[in-house]
C-alpha cells in the first residue's frame, strides 16, 4: 500500500445518522448478491420486511449474514478526518512515505394457499433461514397481495398497494421475511442479523419506494457496491461527489465536533441539491487505502459478503483479486425519489474519498525570514478555514472564530489576532 503523509483521526460512519439503512451490493455480469442490514427497533413480533426481487429465490440462495462485516466495510469507507503538522519553515523537510497495512400444520398450510390463490397470490416457496421465516410470493394484482399480507399479520402501511402494483406489473417476486421467535431465542442473538440473497438478473437495481410509504420523514441509505471493474453509479439519478480535501479548523478534532460538522455539512449539501442526488463518499480499490480508517477487508470477509469471483481470480496467482468499492449515501423521501434506484457498473477506477484535513501550525521559536512570513500566513490561513467551515455548514462564523480562539494572542508571532483597534487604546 502507498503511504500517506499524515494520519487518520476520526471517521463519519453510519452511526451518526438516525433511520439509516445499509445495503451491500456485490455485482458482476448479471449476478448479484445483496446483503440488507435493517435498523429495526422494537418488539420482534412486529418485524416484517417485504422486498421486491427480480426473480424466484430458492432456499440455497438465501442466507443470514454477519453484521460485523458490514460494520467493517462502513469503517473502512467512511469519510475521515486526517491531520498534518507543518514543518519547520527554516529548513527544507524531505517528505517520507510510510507503508500502511493497511411450522404450521399441513391442513393450515393448504387453507392458507387456497386463500392466497383466491386473492391472486401464489406462495411459490417458504423457508426458515436462521432466525427468519421467509416466503417467496408472486401476485396478479397489488390489492390482492396487500389484502393477503394484512390477513397474515404483516403490517402494511396504507397506500402500499399503489407502489406494489408497479412491481406486480414488472412480474417481480416478493421476498417476505419475519422473525421466527423460537429460532431467534435458540440462536441467542440480541440483534437481527442481515439478510443476504443471491440471484441472476439483468436488472441491477435497489427497490426503495416501498419503504417510503409509511416513513415519517426523510431516510438515509448507505449503499456499498463491490464490483470487479470499477465505480457504480445510478442511471436514473445524478451522482455528486461530496466536498473533499478541505482544510478545516483544528478544533474539529475535539470529541464530538467532527460528527457535528459532518452531519451539518451533509444536510447542507442535500439542501443545495434539492435532495435529488446520490452522494459519492468513497470509491477505491479494495486492495489498499490512503489513509486507512480501517484495514481493507480480507478475502475471507469479502467472500462471506458474496464476492463470488475471488476463487476464480485465485487461478491467476500473479494477479491480485479485482474488487472495487463504491460507497453512496442518499437521503430520500417519496417526493424527491419517485423511482427505485437503478445502477450500472462503470470502468472508472479513479480513487475518491471524503477527506477533511487539519493542519497544525508549527510551534517552533526559531527566527528566519521564512518563519516570519509563515507566521503571518498562518493567521490568514486560519481565517480561511473559519470562512470555509461556515460556508460548508451554515454555522455562525463568529462562533467558529471563538472556538478557534482567533481573538487571542498568537504565542508564536505575538500578533493580536482580535480587532486591531482594541489594542490602540488599551492601557
Amino acid at each position: 500500500m502507498l503511504g500517506f503523509c499524515g494520519f487518520y483521526v476520526a471517521k463519519a460512519d453510519t452511526k451518526l445518522f438516525n433511520k439509516a439503512s445499509q445495503v451491500v451490493l456485490v455485482r458482476d455480469g448479471d449476478r448479484t448478491v445483496m446483503t440488507m442490514a435493517n435498523d429495526f427497533k422494537g418488539n420482534l413480533t412486529e418485524f416484517a420486511v417485504v422486498i421486491p426481487v427480480p426473480t424466484f429465490l430458492q432456499r440455497d440462495q438465501i442466507h443470514v449474514g454477519d453484521k460485523v462485516l458490514i460494520d467493517h466495510l462502513d469503517a473502512y469507507s467512511a469519510p475521515r478526518l486526517v491531520e498534518y503538522f507543518d514543518a519547520d519553515p527554516c529548513r527544507v523537510m524531505e517528505m517520507r512515505e510510510y507503508v500502511m497495512k493497511a411450522p404450521a400444520s399441513a391442513a393450515a398450510a393448504m387453507d392458507a394457499a387456497s386463500r392466497a390463490r383466491s386473492l391472486g397470490v401464489t406462495i411459490e416457496a417458504q423457508y426458515t433461514v436462521g432466525e427468519y421465516d421467509i416466503l417467496i410470493l408472486s401476485a396478479q394484482q397489488s390489492s390482492g397481495l396487500e389484502t393477503w399480507l394484512r390477513e397474515n399479520g404483516y403490517t402494511i402501511p396504507s397506500g402500499a398497494s399503489a407502489v406494489l402494483s408497479t412491481y406486480v406489473k414488472q412480474n417481480m417476486r416478493f421476498f417476505v421475511a419475519r422473525v421466527n421467535l423460537q429460532e431467534h431465542a435458540k440462536l441467542g442473538f440480541s440483534y437481527l442479523r442481515p439478510l443476504q440473497v443471491a440471484y441472476e438478473s439483468p436488472k441491477f437495481m435497489l427497490p426503495i419506494r416501498l419503504g417510503m410509504v409509511n416513513a415519517d420523514g426523510p431516510q438515509d441509505l448507505f449503499v456499498y457496491a463491490l464490483t470487479r471493474k470499477g465505480r457504480v453509479e445510478p442511471t436514473n439519478y445524478r451522482t455528486v461527489k461530496l466536498p473533499s480535501d478541505m482544510d478545516l479548523p483544528v478544533y474539529l478534532k475535539e470529541p464530538g465536533e467532527f460528527a457535528k460538522f459532518y452531519k451539518a455539512m451533509f444536510s447542507r449539501q442535500v439542501d443545495q441539491e434539492d435532495m435529488r442526488v446520490l452522494f459519492l463518499e468513497y470509491a477505491w480499490d479494495m486492495r489498499w487505502c490512503d489513509p486507512c480508517a480501517a484495514d481493507p477487508l480480507s478475502n475471507d470477509e469479502l467472500r462471506h459478503l458474496g464476492v463470488f469471483w475471488l476463487d476464480a481470480d485465485r487461478s491467476r496467482p500473479m494477479e491480485p483479486p479485482q474488487v472495487f468499492l463504491t460507497r453512496l449515501h442518499v437521503r430520500y423521501d417519496n417526493a424527491h425519489f419517485p423511482e427505485d434506484l437503478v445502477f450500472q457498473e462503470t470502468a472508472d477506477r479513479t480513487n475518491f474519498q471524503g477527506r477533511y484535513v487539519l493542519r497544525h501550525a508549527w510551534q517552533g521559536d526559531r527566527s528566519c525570514a521564512a518563519a516570519d512570513t509563515y507566521r503571518r500566513d498562518v493567521r490568514a490561513r486560519r481565517e480561511q478555514e473559519a470562512q470555509r467551515l461556515a460556508s460548508m455548514t451554515g454555522w455562525d462564523v463568529s462562533e467558529i472564530r471563538r472556538k478557534m480562539n482567533l481573538g487571542a494572542v498568537d504565542p508564536q508571532s505575538q500578533t493580536i489576532l482580535g480587532k486591531w483597534w482594541e489594542r490602540l487604546w488599551k492601557k
